[in-house]
């Protein structure tokens, strides 16, 4: 119960030093930025670039546009929620796919030699390059599929969660203990009931700490495709339209990254549960 409390203090904590440190940043640093060993890293503090974080937080209760009726708070809320149901249908099939792959590569040492390359290479595509060429394949299959753009944005957020998974599930499998494949294999056990009861188990340790990668990949992927592609939903469209406000209204812009930051902690809250559900059975000496 101690370790809980701890763990509950800790979070505003962290926060609060964070705002501290911005805080104290801007009142000792240089307003136009400096150099720093002959490069400039020392970013500007004027309350263009660096406002304070009270008026950031400030901002969110006030309405979005002047006049309007929705405040900067429901609109990044429902931006965020938009965001947040996309990356977890993106982390949910891309965990489901990188499972499928890592089995079939465990099964077949053809499909991995074969498969493996083109997989680690396809993760140094540049991600801002692959939102357009979703958008052209979805165009040349059908035109209707383009007009559904969180389809793109999903299929982003499955490319980025789906290696980790499969990667960590591969090794997973290759690690059961040789003396137990022997004992499966005397007792003539097939190969699924092998993999289901003696593979796939021994194998968890190594898959749950992927999904927490898969999530946050997901996130990114999903965010960055909202940027790249223009989507109208979602908090990385916010992101996009309040940078170009930026200069007149400088804290509208971090209400959107408030959200984005959000959407990272909350899809870390669910893959931490299903981390939890998942080693419940597996103590922390065993693994």
């Amino acid at each position: 119960m101690s370790a809980r409390v701890r763990k509950l203090v800790m979070f505003p904590v962290a926060f609060a030093f964070v705002a501290a440190a911005w805080e104290g940043y801007k009142a000792i640093g240089p307003a136009n930025g400096g150099r720093l060993l002959g490069m400039r890293l020392l970013p500007r503090t004027n309350s263009r670039t660096m406002p304070h974080v009270w008026e950031m937080v400030s901002r969110l209760g006030r309405p979005e546009v002047r006049g309007g009726k929705q405040t900067i708070l429901s609109v990044v809320t429902a931006a965020t929620w938009y965001s947040f149901r996309v990356a977890f249908t993106a982390f949910v099939i891309g965990a489901v796919l990188g499972v499928a792959v890592a089995v079939l590569m465990a099964r077949f040492r053809l499909v991995e030699r074969g498969l493996m390359p083109y997989l680690i290479m396809s993760q140094t595509v540049p991600i801002i390059v692959l939102g357009p060429l979703i958008i052209g394949l979805m165009a040349y299959g059908s035109r209707d599929l383009v007009s559904k753009t969180w389809i793109a944005a999903t299929l982003l957020g499955v490319f980025l969660a789906f290696f980790p998974v499969a990667v960590a599930t591969l090794r997973g499998l290759q690690s059961t203990p040789p003396a137990s494949m022997e004992l499966m294999d005397s007792l003539a056990s097939p190969w699924w009931r092998t993999l289901s009861k003696l593979r796939f188990p021994a194998a968890v340790p190594f898959i749950a700490p992927s999904l927490r990668i898969a999530g946050a990949s997901a996130v990114v992927g999903v965010v960055v495709a909202e940027i790249s592609l223009g989507i109208r939903a979602g908090v990385g469209r916010l992101i996009l339209s309040y940078g170009q406000e930026a200069t007149s209204d400088p804290p509208k812009l971090y209400t959107a990254v408030f959200g984005a930051a959000a959407l990272g902690l909350v899809m870390a809250l669910v893959v931490a549960v299903i981390d939890r559900q998942m080693m419940r059975r597996h103590p922390p000496e065993g693994v």
